[in-house]
């Protein structure tokens, strides 16, 4: 999937503002589009990959597939920010 200056500054800015309370805790990002199906048409052919790393844990990784990158990014960002707040609430009560 080809990337645009504006594509990676709209993502980011979306990254940035939806895990911004888990700041402190993390220390990289990474977000990986993919389209699994090349030239032939499928839908949820669109993949979005995201991997979270913390000082302290495992690398967290969640995918979503969709009919388009925005929307698989959509999905892949609802998912690993539930994925954070579970995660970051456990370790608190432990």
């Amino acid at each position: 999937i080809e990337g645009h200056e504006r594509a990676e500054t709209y993502f980011s800015s979306e990254l940035e503002t939806a895990l911004a309370r888990f700041e402190d805790k993390i220390t990289r990002i990474e977000v990986y589009f993919g389209d699994e199906n090349g030239e032939k048409f499928s839908l949820k052919d669109k993949k979005c990959l995201i991997e979270v790393r913390s000082a302290k844990l495992q690398p967290i990784v969640v995918t979503e597939h969709a009919e388009s990158v925005e929307k698989a990014f959509r999905g892949a960002l609802t998912k690993i920010k539930k994925t954070l707040e579970t995660t970051f609430e456990k370790l608190k009560t432990n």
